[in-house]
């Protein structure tokens, strides 16, 4: 049998074997659901896991900014007026490479295709020398 004991604010429960034997009856109430990007009201959510801390942060202002203009664009197409607030976002964020690391993955893919291209052209540039040299060997042998 289990026995309360109270000190100050706080309540002490010693339970035995026996009542932990017995499935609970406590009912948890649902979960509330957790808002997204967007809150109900239309606002932003800044405090949402999705910005990826974003929002706060030495450029955190900056780009609050940016992506508020963006997001209540009425503009055809959307944000199209918002460059000078994502301009002064990306500004911003050079000054903290090590915070905001620059997706180079475009350059890269054109690094990439350069070295493709240049490994391409330098086995072409050999098959044609082995060629050459085939039909020399073939012309001297007649």
């Amino acid at each position: 049998m289990s026995t309360c004991h109270r000190e100050g604010k706080d309540i002490i429960i010693f339970a035995s074997k026996e009542d932990h034997a017995i499935p609970s009856s406590v009912e948890l109430p649902p979960p509330e659901p957790q808002p997204g990007l967007i809150l109900p009201d239309g606002s932003i959510n800044w405090n949402c896991p999705c910005l990826g801390g974003m929002a706060t942060g030495p450029c955190g202002v900056q780009f609050r900014e940016a992506f508020s203009c963006f997001h209540y664009s009425t503009d055809e197409p959307k944000g199209v007026g918002c460059f000078d607030a994502f301009k002064t976002m990306q500004d911003c964020m050079s000054q903290y490479p090590s915070l905001y690391k620059q997706n180079d993955k475009d350059e890269d893919d054109l690094d990439d295709l350069d070295k493709e291209e240049s490994i391409q052209n330098e086995a072409q540039e050999k098959a044609d020398r082995l060629i050459e040299q085939s039909k020399e060997s073939e012309s001297s042998k007649k």
